[in-house]
C-alpha cells in the first residue's frame, strides 16, 4: 500500500524562464536563462514566482506548457513555465479615433522612499498620492479603491496578496527614476506640466492678482502679474527663477528618446 505522505514529500522540479525587466529581480546567475525550481506537493505558481523574488503585480502573463494560466495554477512535476512582465507601456492616443482623449488615466500612489519622485510626477501633471505616514496596508487599500498604480522601492509591498497594479522602481536617483517611470508607462505624450500642486497634488488654476495680492511678498507683488493657485492647499505659484529651472528640466525630459 502506498503511503499518502510519500507523494506529498516527493521533490518535484519545474523549469521557469523570466522575460525582460522581470530579470531585474533575479541574481546574476539566473538572469535570462531557464531556472530549475524544486518543490514538494503542488504549490501555486504565484507562491513559486514570489519565492524566487518576483512580486506578482509585475507579472502580466504566465504560460505553462504552452497554455496561459492564472496565479492559482498548481505546479506539477516537469512543468515548463514562461513568465512575462506587465504590458503597461501602451499609449494609443496617436491612433485614437472614437473619442477626443483616451479613457485610460494613469494614477499613482508612492511609498515613503519616493518623495522626490512624487514631486516630479506632480510637476509633470500626473495625479500622484504621497504621504510619509501611509503604511503598506493603507497604500494597498487606496490603490485598490482608486485604481492607482503603486510605485515603490519595497519589493515586499508588491508581494502583498491584494495588490493588483504595482511597479518596483529600479533606480535610486530621482532624476533617473522619473525617466524610468515615463518610459515604463509610456507617459511622454501625457505630460501636462504645472497643472498640479507639487505639495498636495490638487489641481492648479489661474487666479487674478487682485484676489491674492494681500498674501504676496512685496517683491513678488511688484515684479509679477500672472499667478496660479492650488485648489487644495491655497499655495500661489508664479513664473519666477524656480519656474525657469523646472522648464529646463521638463524640456530635457521631453527631448529624451525613450
Amino acid at each position: 500500500m502506498t503511503n499518502k505522505n510519500t507523494k506529498k514529500n516527493e521533490i518535484n522540479k519545474a523549469a521557469f524562464r523570466f522575460y525582460e525587466e522581470l530579470n531585474d529581480f533575479l541574481p546574476p546567475d539566473k538572469k535570462k536563462k531557464n531556472i530549475e525550481y524544486f518543490f514538494k506537493g503542488n504549490p501555486s505558481v504565484k507562491d513559486a514566482v514570489e519565492a524566487m523574488g518576483i512580486p506578482h503585480p509585475e507579472i502580466d502573463l504566465i504560460i505553462v506548457n504552452g497554455n496561459s494560466v492564472d496565479f492559482s495554477y498548481q505546479l506539477n512535476d516537469s512543468d515548463r513555465i514562461a513568465v512575462y512582465p506587465r504590458f503597461e507601456s501602451m499609449d494609443i492616443s496617436p491612433i485614437l479615433k472614437l473619442r477626443p482623449s483616451p479613457l485610460r488615466t494613469t494614477l499613482f500612489i508612492l511609498d515613503i522612499q519616493l518623495g522626490k519622485l512624487a514631486k516630479m510626477l506632480r510637476m509633470l501633471g500626473f495625479d500622484t498620492l504621497f504621504d510619509p505616514v501611509f503604511n503598506s496596508h493603507e497604500i494597498v487599500n487606496i490603490s485598490l479603491k482608486q485604481n492607482r498604480i503603486i510605485l515603490t522601492k519595497d519589493r515586499a509591498l508588491l508581494k502583498l496578496k491584494p495588490v493588483t497594479h504595482g511597479y518596483w522602481v529600479r533606480s535610486t536617483i530621482p532624476d533617473e527614476q522619473i525617466k524610468e517611470i515615463i518610459k515604463r508607462f509610456d507617459l511622454k505624450s501625457s505630460i501636462d506640466p504645472f497643472t498640479r500642486c507639487i505639495i498636495c497634488n490638487s489641481k492648479i488654476v489661474p487666479v487674478e492678482k487682485i484676489e491674492i495680492e494681500d498674501i504676496l511678498q512685496e517683491k513678488t507683488r511688484l515684479f509679477y502679474n500672472t499667478f496660479q493657485q492650488c485648489t487644495g492647499c491655497g499655495r500661489v505659484f508664479w513664473k519666477g527663477p524656480h519656474y525657469q529651472k523646472m522648464i529646463k528640466k521638463i524640456e530635457k525630459l521631453r527631448s529624451v528618446d525613450f
